[in-house]
This record gives structure tokens, C-alpha cells and sequence, in this order.
């Protein structure tokens, strides 16, 4: 090969080194201005796998601060509920459960008072397709993106992380009206809430006095207003996990729900009455009054989806109805329907080992 000719590869070689450097360096900087505005690189988690932290605020704190902020009321009370990617699939929960909004009487301006609490990054992406209000809770070491069947170590984790996030909202000085996303909003609730009460839930089944300790309360659905004494309950109640290992959220409310210490911070509880807000555990008899209706007692997500839909179907025939046949109540729900078959022909994962323990600080 000749001198002259070799000199032309070299310089070709030099040319083609120097225009991928220049591509690389460009790519780099497009995909972190991506990322420095919110979005995400589907590129770059590709080509580095350990970037798993979806949330694009390195303070997530102040990036939680700003979400409630613009989504609080005049009262600093916002809505919240949480979300993985299996309730977050088109056609799916989450879905169903902003239809409600639209469909509820006087609620679809609540949804902007509303932030979905995605658990991965998959639901993260839909919730910003179909909402404006979305925090990614990271949690680290942890993949909430499946379904968590019920009293599973996956399950566990997810409800007791949940508890623990609830109290940071606490502590930054907001209420909150926290709802399971498979409870259906038919009404806005506030007017039907205890205006003297700190801690206020719904029942799996209710007993006919709010202040009865011995309602059973469900954690799907509860108003919390932010003062020292919730702050001091949410602690006792995340901290008490540790005193019934094994146990989910709801269970130890159940057993914490009478404790001197509940006195000592003078918490007041008032449970909700199911005539207002039901479940398939009892539901709500008069859709004149109904306020949410939660689908509970329910085990699966194909079961859940179909009593949904139809308890949807049901609001939408009683809504249709003109002002003295609805006053008539000739229409009831028809649910629970797939949800009330017997408990044998449910699948039900093996109980939890009763020395499940949260790892650390998630």
C-alpha cells in the first residue's frame, strides 16, 4: 500500500472517529435534558439498567410538596390514592375509577384536587397519559408493578408503605381523603364527614354508632386531618407493625383501634357510616345518598372488574332516571355478583409467614 494511500485511510478513520464522538456527545446531552424536564429515556434505562429511580426530581420531598400544592383545596386537603401497574393497564382499576368521577354527581371536580401515587414506573407512565397530578413513590430494592395478592409479603410491604407515605403527607401539613382506586366516587363525601374528628374510615361492616370502637374499619377509604395528634397516630400505627409481625395495616388498626395510647394522643376516631359509603361487605341501599362504594370483599382482579363495570352500569340506569322515579329507589345495585361467589372457588395465597419484617427504610 502506498504512503499516499495510506495517509487517506488514516485521515478517513480520524474523520469517522471524531463525527461518532460528536454523535455520542450529542445523544448524552439530548437524553439528559430529557430527563432534567420529567421525561423518561426508555434509551437509557435500556443501556443502563441500574437507573431505576423513575422519579425525575432528586429531591422527592420537594418535588411532593409541589404536587399537593397544586392540587390542595383551599384547605390544604388533597385526594389521594396509590396505584401499581397492575391496576394501572388500559381497561383496567384506575380507569374505572376516574369514570366514576365523571359520572358521579358533583364529583368530576374533585379530580382536580386528585394525585395518583404510582408504585413503578409503569404506572407512573399511564397516570401521566390519563392525569394531571402524579408522584412516583420510589421504593428502594422493591417492584410493585405486579399484582399484590392479598396478605402476601408483597402485599405486606405494599399496604405498610403505603401507611408510612401517608404520614410524610401528614407532616408536611395537608389532610387527605385517601381512597383505594377500586372504590367507585358517586357524590362528594366532604358534607358527610365529622367536621370534629381527626381520623375518620369506612366499615366493612358498621354497627350503627360512629364512635363505636367496635365498627370494623376498612383502610380503603378514610378522611385525615393533619394536625400533631394524626401525625402521632400514623407513627404508632407504622411503628406497631413491628408488635404484630405478619399482620397488614387494616388488621393492626383493628387491634391498635382501642390501645391507651390512642387515648394518651387523644386521637378522635368516628367511623363512617356504610348507608353513605358501602362495599360489597354492606353495601349502600339508597343510591340517593350513596357517597363511594368500595369492592371490597373481593378477591381477584377479573372479579373486581366485573363488579365494577356493572355497579358503573347500575349509577348510569339510576342517573338516567327523572327526579320522582329516583326518589322511588327502583333501582338497586345488583352487586356483588363474580365477588359473591363462594369463598372456596376463590384462589387464596398461602398466609404470610409471621416473621415477615419491613427491610430497613424503604
Amino acid at each position: 500500500m502506498s504512503p499516499e494511500i495510506s495517509k487517506h485511510i488514516r485521515s478517513a478513520a480520524l474523520v469517522l472517529t471524531v463525527l461518532t464522538l460528536s454523535a455520542f456527545l450529542l445523544y448524552t446531552a439530548t437524553d439528559s435534558d430529557r430527563l432534567s424536564s420529567g421525561s423518561f429515556s426508555s434509551s437509557f434505562a435500556t443501556i443502563f439498567p441500574s437507573y431505576l429511580n423513575y422519579s425525575s426530581s432528586s429531591n422527592p420531598t420537594q418535588e411532593l410538596e409541589e404536587i399537593l400544592k397544586n392540587a390542595s383545596m383551599v384547605n390544604n386537603t388533597v385526594i389521594l390514592t396509590t396505584l401499581n401497574d397492575a391496576w394501572a393497564r388500559t381497561g383496567s382499576i384506575v380507569d374505572l375509577f376516574l369514570r366514576s368521577f365523571m359520572l358521579g354527581d358533583g364529583t368530576r371536580k374533585l379530580l382536580d384536587h386528585l394525585v395518583i401515587v404510582s408504585m413503578d414506573e409503569r404506572a407512573y407512565n399511564r397516570c401521566r397519559i390519563v392525569h394531571k397530578h402524579c408522584y412516583a413513590l420510589v421504593t428502594k430494592g422493591v417492584d410493585f408493578h405486579q399484582e399484590a395478592y392479598f396478605m402476601t409479603p408483597q402485599y405486606l410491604k405494599m399496604m405498610w408503605r403505603r401507611i408510612d407515605f401517608l404520614q410524610t403527607v401528614l407532616e408536611l401539613g395537608y389532610s387527605f381523603v385517601f381512597t383505594d382506586a377500586d372504590v367507585m366516587w358517586f357524590r362528594d363525601p366532604f358534607p358527610r364527614f365529622f367536621p370534629d374528628a381527626d381520623f375518620q374510615i369506612s366499615c366493612d361492616n358498621y354497627l350503627g354508632r360512629p364512635e363505636d370502637m367496635n365498627n370494623s374499619p376498612n383502610g380503603g377509604f378514610n378522611y385525615v386531618k393533619s394536625n400533631s395528634r394524626s401525625i402521632a397516630f400514623y407513627k404508632f400505627w407504622y411503628s406497631s407493625r413491628e408488635t404484630y409481625p405478619g399482620y397488614h395495616d387494616q388488621d393492626v388498626l383493628n387491634k391498635i383501634k382501642s390501645d391507651q395510647m390512642i387515648t394518651k394522643i387523644g386521637l378522635k376516631i368516628r367511623f363512617l357510616d356504610t348507608a353513605y359509603f358501602g362495599g360489597l361487605c354492606e353495601p349502600s341501599r339508597d343510591l340517593n345518598v350513596v357517597c363511594t362504594m368500595h369492592v371490597n370483599c373481593c378477591i381477584g382482579m377479573d372479579r373486581k372488574l366485573h363488579d365494577l363495570n356493572l355497579m358503573l352500569q347500575d349509577w348510569r340506569a339510576f342517573m338516567s332516571l327523572p327526579p320522582d322515579l329516583k326518589n322511588q329507589s327502583i333501582i338497586s345495585w345488583r352487586v356483588p355478583r363474580n365477588c359473591s361467589l363462594d369463598p372456596l372457588d376463590i384462589p387464596v395465597p398461602a398466609p404470610p409467614k409471621m416473621d415477615v419484617k419491613e427491610e430497613g427504610e424503604d
